[in-house]
């Protein structure tokens, strides 16, 4: 099994994991913000920090142009109007903090006559638990769909990874194509060159034969010689 595809099950199995604990419960909770305690609304999510943080200021900024104020991580937002929580303008304090389980976004909302509190305001506090519970759920979405993305882009890496294994297949034949017609050519050149070695044999064979009878023709021929010079002697 090659690292793509281990890579690829791992996040098919890390999502299905983290799917299967998304939740996004909300609870009351107090925050101290510049030295003054106050109650309020914390939704949990199992994601990252800044990511969350970013989303969150986002869609209070797109929701109330111009209001949402960050200092320092707190984020205020004054004359606002939820019209499931209040039909009047509102204070919102919030800030985005990170737990053991992952990131809490809390926000403290001043109506007026009492600040959001599970059983002062139950009504609006449902409201607001709606309102954080729906923030959480889209981030859960859009956590699903990166998730999905970078499986995706895992699969076509790894089908690219496979297909560059085939072609490398393709080439490693081509090349072993290539080697045994090397040697076959080899092999051919080896044999003319080994007949062209007897040949050479053969021709010093001759040459020698041929040596052989030059010097047989040469003693004749002195032999003769010798006769005819012998017969001149013998004239009287």
């Amino acid at each position: 099994m090659n690292r793509k595809l281990l890579l690829l099950l791992a996040l098919l199995l890390g999502g299905s994991l983290r799917m299967m604990a998304q939740r996004s419960p909300v609870d009351e909770a107090d925050q101290n913000i510049n030295g003054i305690p106050r109650k309020g609304q914390r939704v949990s999510l199992q994601l990252d920090n800044k990511r969350v943080e970013n989303a969150w200021m986002k869609q209070l900024n797109e929701q109330f142009p111009g209001k949402a104020k960050n200092n320092k991580g707190i984020i205020t937002l004054d004359g606002v109007t939820i019209p499931d929580i209040a039909p009047n303008p509102i204070r919102v304090i919030s800030r985005v903090d990170a737990m053991p389980t992952g990131t809490g976004v809390w926000w403290s909302i001043d109506l007026g006559n009492a600040y959001l509190g599970q059983a002062s305001t139950p009504t609006q506090w449902k409201a607001g638990e709606k309102y954080l519970k729906e923030f959480a759920r889209s981030m859960y979405r859009e956590d699903i769909v990166a998730q999905i993305t970078d499986a995706e882009k895992a699969l076509v890496n790894s089908q690219n990874s496979h297909m560059a294994v085939i072609a490398k297949q393709d080439a490693i034949k081509k090349d072993i194509e290539k080697n045994k017609a090397k040697k076959l050519e080899i092999q051919q050149m080896l044999a003319a060159n080994a007949a062209e070695l007897q040949q050479l044999n053969n021709q010093i064979d001759t040459n020698l034969k041929e040596q052989e009878a030059a010097r047989t023709d040469i003693v004749n021929m002195r032999l003769a010689l010798e006769a005819v010079k012998d017969r001149m002697n013998k004239i009287e």
